[in-house]
């Protein structure tokens, strides 16, 4: 049997993979900048409850554009050019970063144009998940796809240690700065988009059922018990445990190290999960994934927990670290399960429902975060979070017995046949 073809060998899966790492540096540079712009003026009028609360609301105003259009982005996906989406949503990113960099640099930005962006950032997501994550098992040989999940993982993962990182030293520097670099970022992410040439793309569909097909992933996704595990779980661990929210919150009035030091929280895991993204591609896993994934959610619970505990800086950074690792484990083993179970004329829609759960898990879990800390205060709301992570993972262990037996990423051959 011939060796698998390095993803990183193939000209097309490169002008991905850097068009990945430069719109996510940008993405969750503007994030963290948003983020602490947003929570920074409402603390001028709001108490530090008030204010979590407010930065809370910044994920139900991402989430609702998703919520809506997420079910017939992922049928778009399935029958437009893959490529097109990912470079009409980009533009729209540079738009809206242009736009918040002129409104902080006029001295006009307030809560309504945070709030916009944020709105703008859903729409931008529904769009261009689904594409992106159908887009790549386009541009490799089935062979070599663990592999480029997980170097396209190390894009992400990188670029989410870099963004924040350098989103909050620019920021500290001049707001102004910041918003220049995520520009510039963006659109070099565009114009690497633009470098990807013609890639397969499924028959266009001609049977004029749009709705049909909409329902077909949602039918797809309960049928196959191991692909609705996987992503059900992520969903509500990640809705408990979505501390990242809050994160502006800790670094400013509970661990005192402003900006600067936000900087390294919101990196922190990024740098735990690019550490195993790294050893995923040089020796990707290939037994007992289902187990692991299970074990990997229960440290990411404990992991959170620690850090809503924590009251010394180094201790918060080390257990999102250890958090981030766990993550990157779960990301890892729930995206070769649903790719390699899922054929790929229906690839679009099933990513569509899977980041249809991932954004009700990151953006709803920020509200869900701010509302409990309005409540509980945001220590008691990490502290919450954790621990209901673990739970559920207990709880999905036996009611999905098929996570446990899945020893490899290949699918049955019965499956295999069906689809």
């Amino acid at each position: 049997m011939a060796k698998a073809a390095h993803p990183l060998s193939i000209p097309n899966f490169r002008a991905y993979w850097a068009a990945r790492l430069t719109m996510t540096v940008a993405i969750t540079a503007m994030a963290i900048i948003i983020g602490w712009q947003t929570y920074g003026i409402a603390r001028e009028t709001m108490s530090i409850r008030g204010a979590s609360f407010m930065l809370g609301m910044i994920g139900v105003a991402q989430f609702v554009p998703l919520f809506v259009l997420t079910p017939v982005v992922g049928l778009i996906a399935d029958s437009v050019d893959r490529r097109a989406i990912v470079r009409a949503t980009t533009a729209l990113m540079t738009l809206s970063a242009t736009t918040l960099g002129v409104l902080t640099w006029t001295g006009h930005l307030g809560l309504v144009a945070l709030y916009g962006a944020a709105v703008i950032a859903g729409i931008v997501r529904a769009f261009s998940g689904p594409a992106f994550s159908a887009l790549s098992p386009n541009l490799v040989p089935r062979e070599s796809l663990p592999t480029a999940i997980a170097i396209s993982s190390i894009a992400w993962q990188v670029g989410s240690i870099a963004g924040p990182s350098v989103g909050g030293l620019l920021f500290a520097l001049s707001p102004n700065i910041a918003y220049a670099g995520c520009i510039a970022l963006l659109v070099t992410a565009l114009i690497c988009l633009m470098l990807i040439g013609p890639v397969p793309q499924p028959p266009a569909q001609t049977d004029h059922r749009p709705l049909a097909r909409i329902a077909e992933g949602f039918h797809y996704v309960r049928r196959n018990r191991l692909v609705l595990a996987t992503i059900t779980l992520d969903l509500f661990a990640v809705l408990l445990a979505g501390a990242t929210a809050l994160l502006p919150v800790f670094a400013r009035d509970i661990l005192h190290v402003g900006a600067d030091g936000l900087g390294l929280l919101a990196a922190s895991m990024g740098i735990g999960a690019s550490v195993m993204a790294v050893l995923f591609s040089v020796r990707p896993m290939k037994r007992d994934v289902g187990a692991r994934m299970l074990l990997a959610v229960i440290v990411f619970g404990a992991a959170i927990l620690c850090f809503g505990l924590s009251r010394f800086y180094w201790l918060s950074v080390a257990a999102l670290i250890v958090a981030g690792a766990a993550d990157m484990v779960s990301v890892y083993v729930r995206q070769s399960l649903i790719q390699l179970h899922t054929p790929d004329a229906m690839r679009g829609r099933v990513s569509a429902v899977s980041q249809l759960t991932i954004s009700a898990s990151n953006e709803l879990g920020e509200a869900e975060s701010g509302l409990l800390a309005s409540i509980l205060g945001p220590v008691g709301a990490v502290v919450f979070g954790g621990v209901g992570a673990i739970v559920i993972t207990i709880l999905w262990a036996r009611l999905f017995p098929e996570l446990k037996l899945a020893k490899t990423f290949d699918p049955p051959k019965i499956e295999t046949a069906a689809a």
